[in-house]
């Protein structure tokens, strides 16, 4: 290939400064040589805002980068060698709805786990998948790296239902091995972190320092530390826990390990008037201003209070990979194919991979560590049921996957809380 093109869908996102900078950083090894941002009415004027940043960037640097905006995905999709996924349905009025609705019910709301990160995973699978037919018919090649939240389920949804080639994304494991290096005050090239699990509910087993695991003295360390991820209460870790555990879980696991605290703090939260959804749009409210200043020609500061840090990082990274056919190793979601032997071959892990130019290879990770298998293994039938749902439009099978998640179960609760689920998003979810 004499040159990439990139599509990002959801490209009126704040975080796509982000790609650009990496675009822009890596440019030797990924020459790109078109990108189009693609992102639907309702967001036209921020994608218009991010098209001029981008293309300001792009000329303070002399990159000659072909760079458009549209609505219209389909015809942006011909020819895309990568299309990064990157979108939020039902937008950030959605999320509010993710974050209190399940509150209602005294039970944990958040935008990716739980009740609320099934509502979304409703909202979002089919389009997703409408995407992916797009694909299909115009760039059936093309690798879809998928952001999109909930990503190991909407990756599961892909793979179980679509031909598309796809790896998914998230943040969260980079941040935590930056957070063991800050820990140890080494270099990151000095450490490897292995990782088994599902996403936002992965865990680290070991931790090598200059190949030797380190992984006892981490554990003895790392409930000291401070949360690593943006959008999850600071809530400290129990040490007993910890121990007991044998394991680096995902800040996420706070949610099932600590569920009254942190169900607590997110009702004072909400009684004072605050949430995450109404930080992030304040935080989007001044990234928009800085972006719409025609002096601004790179990524702003402000941009890592809005949660993806190392987003172009990890995202260009393993985009280098597929496109040069490195085989390096990097933590993704993917098809785990007996990498981790407590899980159905066909289901979707996070977990350390080999990737190259022909898709993510999972490292064999053997058993899951006793002490967190039924925990994964129940929150896996539940993220199978969820897509199963979406897919098949059964609220029969909707409630099965409710009662399925741990942070539900209740199955009275579940019942209810799915009525108002699907009452609270009638242009998006579809259950009969």
């Amino acid at each position: 290939m004499s040159g990439i093109k990139i599509v990002v869908i959801g490209g009126g996102s704040s975080y796509t400064p982000e790609l650009i900078e990496g675009m822009i950083q890596n440019h030797a090894s990924l020459p790109v040589s078109e990108l189009v941002l693609v992102d639907i009415e309702e967001g036209l004027e921020k994608l218009l805002v991010i098209e001029s940043l981008a293309r300001r960037m792009f000329q303070k640097t002399g990159l000659d980068v072909r760079l458009n905006a549209t609505l219209d995905r389909q015809k942006a999709l011909r020819g895309a060698d990568f299309v990064l996924s990157q979108i939020r349905v039902g937008g950030l009025p959605a999320r509010r709805k993710d974050e209190s609705v399940p509150l209602e019910f005294n039970l944990i709301g958040q935008e990716t786990t739980g009740a609320g990160g099934f509502a979304k995973a409703l909202r979002t699978i089919p389009v997703v998948l409408d995407i992916c037919r797009d694909m299909e018919k115009i760039c059936l090649g093309a690798w879809l790296i998928n952001f999109t939240n909930p990503s190991g389920i909407i990756t599961t949804a892909i793979t179980r239902h679509s031909r598309i080639k796809c790896i998914g994304l998230c943040n969260i494991p980079i941040n935590m091995e930056r957070a063991i290096t800050g820990l140890l005050g080494v270099d990151p090239s000095r450490v490897y972190c292995r990782f088994l699990g599902l996403n936002h509910l992965s865990f680290i087993r070991n931790v090598y320092l200059d190949g030797q695991d380190i992984t006892k003295e981490i554990l003895k360390r790392v409930a000291e530390d401070a949360s690593i991820a943006e959008n999850i209460p600071d809530i400290a870790w129990s040490t007993e826990l910890i121990q007991s555990l044998g394991v680096i879980p995902s800040p996420y696991l706070k949610y099932f390990y600590h569920t009254r605290a942190m169900l607590e703090e997110e009702r004072e939260a909400l009684d004072a008037g605050r949430c995450r959804a109404r930080e992030v749009m304040d935080i989007e409210k001044e990234l928009f201003a800085l972006y719409r200043d025609p002096g601004l020609e790179e990524k702003p500061a402000q941009l890592s209070q809005r949660g993806g840090a190392y987003y172009s990082e990890i995202a260009l990274s393993l985009v280098d990979s597929i496109y040069n056919n490195t085989s390096e190793v990097h933590v993704v979601n993917t098809v785990n194919r007996g990498a981790v032997s407590d899980l159905p071959p066909e289901s979707v892990v996070e977990t350390n991979s080999v990737v190259n130019a022909s898709g993510a290879h999972p490292l064999a990770a053997g058993p899951l560590p006793l002490t967190v298998r039924g925990l994964v293994q129940e929150v896996k039938a539940y993220e199978e049921l969820t897509v199963e749902a979406a897919v098949s439009g059964s609220k029969k099978t909707a409630l099965a996957a409710l009662v399925n998640n741990p942070l539900v179960r209740d199955a009275e609760a579940a019942r209810d809380l799915l009525d108002r689920i699907i009452e609270n998003h009638p242009g998006y979810i579809h259950l009969t």
